[in-house]
């Protein structure tokens, strides 16, 4: 498959996850709010990973296993709007990529002041010198 088409694939594949998995009336899994990240089929349209990431609180092994038993109703769904040759496997793959990324946010601006004094203390170093450079050629 070119790439170009794989890629409009995976893209469509995402979009439609997106849309089916707000549908699932499986408690485990409706009263949470996730986002469809990206999707990634198989070239031969027989497997697809579909990456996802969960905001606020839930228990994941719950979710997973509310999504696992979805996987069904999600593959009819994406029969019936996609038009592919294969329905392929679904597999849903968290992807903490979003919480890791705040936490390194909030580790940065804990040490925020620290850096700024460390830049003041580096700028008050460097006009001394300066200072006592001009000292010395005078």
């Amino acid at each position: 498959m070119a790439k170009y088409r794989k890629s409009r694939v995976d893209t469509a594949f995402a979009e439609a996850c997106s849309a089916i998995v707000r549908d699932i009336k499986d408690p485990r899994v409706s009263g949470v709010l996730i986002s469809i990240l990206s999707a990634d089929v198989s070239a031969d349209l027989k497997f697809a990973k579909v990456y996802y990431s969960v905001y606020g609180q839930h228990d994941e092994k719950e979710l997973a296993k509310g999504l696992k038993s979805a996987v069904p109703f999600v593959r009819s769904r994406i029969a019936e709007e996609l038009n592919l040759r294969i329905t392929p496997e679904i597999q849903f793959v968290r992807d903490d990529g979003i919480r890791r990324g705040a936490e390194i946010s909030a580790l940065l601006k804990q040490i925020e002041p620290e850096l700024a004094a460390a830049d003041a203390r580096e700028a008050a170093e460097q006009q001394a010198r300066e200072n006592s450079a001009e000292d010395e050629d005078a």
